[in-house]
Order: structure tokens, then sequence, then C-alpha cells
């Protein structure tokens, strides 16, 4: 999980034992106080260049990302990702849709309203309690 806040990744984490990590490419100060029984492991220190980001990326099972260039990164590796988008996100999405022409590993997530990330973060964490 590329985890873009406490927030979220607790929200996500539904399971005992459920785990992140932050591909961010600076330091991320939201994972050095990740929210209680989430395991948030920060690579960030060791993430020096796209090679590096992509060699953590080929272990992981999902990356779940905002539009980034971990996303990005993901799809074109044909990595399962969700993309969480937002109401006015770009334009390569394209509108009304949930898969992307260009990366057929990727499911999007868009908000239905400005600011409104509970209701992605929500429909986020019933796809995945249904894999």
């Amino acid at each position: 999980m590329n985890i873009t806040s406490t927030r979220t990744s607790s929200a996500l984490s539904s399971e005992e034992g459920d785990n992140g990590l932050s591909l961010k490419g600076e330091p991320a100060a939201q994972a050095q106080h990740p929210p209680e029984g989430f395991a948030l492991t920060d690579f960030s220190a060791e993430l020096h260049g796209f090679e590096d980001t992509a060699a953590l990326i080929a272990n992981l099972d999902l990356v779940i990302s905002v539009d980034t260039s971990v996303a990005h990164l993901a799809g074109a590796m044909a990595k399962p990702v969700f993309i969480l988008s937002r109401f006015d996100g770009c334009w390569r999405w394209l509108d009304h849709r949930e898969d992307s022409p260009w990366y057929p590993t990727a499911r999007l997530f868009h908000q239905k309203a400005p600011g409104a990330w509970d209701e992605v973060i929500v429909r986020v964490r019933n796809t995945l309690s249904r894999s």
C-alpha cells in the first residue's frame, strides 16, 4: 500500500495482521506513527530512484495509491494497483471508468464529490474484503 495518510491506512486495515508499506520518495512523517494495530514499514530511505521502487513493487501483491508516479510505475509493471483519483482527476483516467486502457491491472476509485475520500476508502475496503 502506498500510504498517503494514517487515517487512510487505518480505514483500509480490516484484518489483524494487515500491513502497509510507504513507497513515498521522501520520508513519510505519517509512517512514524501508524494507527494502533496497523503495521507500517517506511522504505523511503531505501528508495533512491525508480529502479529501487520497481524492485519493491515487484514483490508486492497490490499497490494502493493516489495518482502518483508509484501508481503509474505499478501499472506499467502490470502489478495490481488501486488508484484513488480525486473528483477532478487527471484526463488520463477518462470519465466514468473503473478500468484503464493503459494499465489493464489498474482499478480506479474516483471521488464522487470534491474532498470525499471517506467514500472512496469504503469502496476500496469493500473491494478488498471481497478478494
